[in-house]
């Protein structure tokens, strides 16, 4: 071959090169902006109907079906150890922290599809890894699967369902002083609910997603709940007339970003896959955006946020009890589109 048409070849091997090198760069963007699976030294347990929260500069994940210990997380080791197990199985909670302990309240205990509410609070302190009992809770508002939130001072419960799987969801909204150890109800939410989580920003009390799981009638996962109810800490009055949720499902985590609550995977019919979609609710406009999906999708877990990212870890890989995963996200929030990018 003559010398010019090897500097013609040449020519086009580094013109398909430099195409591929921009592909592969816009590609490695693309990664970089989304949730990163991480890779700790020692992964968290399978688990699921679990919770997570943080606490002075540590992610801590705990409870789920069985008797599992409690998982915290270090970002500069960057790895899951061990702490004590509770002392009773805890599951089908959303945990909050409050005095320097995690509670957790309005949980269930035992089996599928009978499952029954937990009577007592109970504390965990990482301090002393100890748990703790604590006060009954009243004996006519006891529930699982519903949303906690904490708000000067108090600690608010949102709907939940009083009988496992089997029936019994409800639409109960109650607020607990645990300087006083007083409950007080309040007016009901517009839709009874469970398998959710609530999210807390500006003054107002946010439910969306979830379910009413009617295990009775054959109905577990199909009876979701598009409708988003917001409650007003200062008028103590719910308001529904909001855009619903894009994409409805349960088993979901929520987050508070900036005036933003995210909705974070969960579980429905629409596929056997759990969801991978995260989606935001402006408080500000109270529109709905697309943020980046999971990597893994994922329900029945929780979902914290430490040093300017979003976490989440274990859950179920499919509609169910099945598969439970071992792995760990992270979103940073710098990676979090404004309001209305498009």
């Amino acid at each position: 071959m003559n010398r010019p048409a090897l500097q013609k070849g040449f020519v086009k091997r580094l013109a398909v090169m430099a195409v591929l090198g921009m592909a592969l760069s816009r590609y490695a963007s693309a990664q970089s902006t989304g949730w990163e699976t991480l890779s700790p030294l020692r992964p968290c347990l399978p688990r699921d109907e679990a919770a997570m929260t943080v606490l002075n500069g540590k992610l801590y994940l705990l409870g789920g079906r069985g008797i599992k210990p409690v998982e915290c997380f270090d970002p500069q080791a960057n790895t899951w150890q061990a702490m004590a197990p509770p002392p009773m199985e805890l599951h089908h909670f959303q945990a909050v922290t409050f005095g320097g302990r995690i509670v957790v309240a309005c949980a269930f205990t035992d089996n599928y599809p009978l499952e029954q509410p937990v009577p007592n609070v109970w504390f965990f302190d990482p301090a002393k890894d100890m748990w703790e009992k604590g006060p009954e809770i009243p004996a006519d508002r006891r529930r699982g699967g519903g949303g906690a939130v904490v708000s000067d001072g108090k600690i608010y419960f949102i709907c939940g369902i009083t009988h496992g799987h089997w029936n019994g969801f409800v639409p109960w909204c109650d607020v607990w002083d645990p300087a006083t150890n007083q409950w007080t109800r309040l007016p009901d939410a517009p839709h009874a609910r469970d398998h959710f989580q609530a999210a807390c920003v500006s003054g107002k009390i946010v439910a969306a997603g979830g379910r009413t799981t009617y295990g009775q009638t054959n109905h577990v996962f199909d009876l979701l709940v598009p409708e988003v109810d917001i409650f007003d800490l200062a008028s103590g009055k719910w308001e529904s007339s909001h855009p619903k949720i894009p994409t409805p499902r349960a088993g979901c985590s929520s987050e508070v970003v900036d005036d933003r609550v995210l909705i974070i995977g969960g579980e429905s019919m629409a596929h056997t896959a759990a969801h991978n979609e995260v989606e935001a609710l402006s408080m500000r406009t109270l529109t709905w955006q697309t943020l980046p999906p999971l990597n893994q999708g994922r329900h029945g877990t929780g979902s914290a946020i430490l040093d300017g990212a979003i976490y989440t870890a274990s859950g179920c890989a499919e509609r169910g009890g099945k598969p439970l995963l071992d792995s760990t996200e992270r979103l940073k929030l710098s990676a979090i589109p404004p309001e209305n990018a498009h």
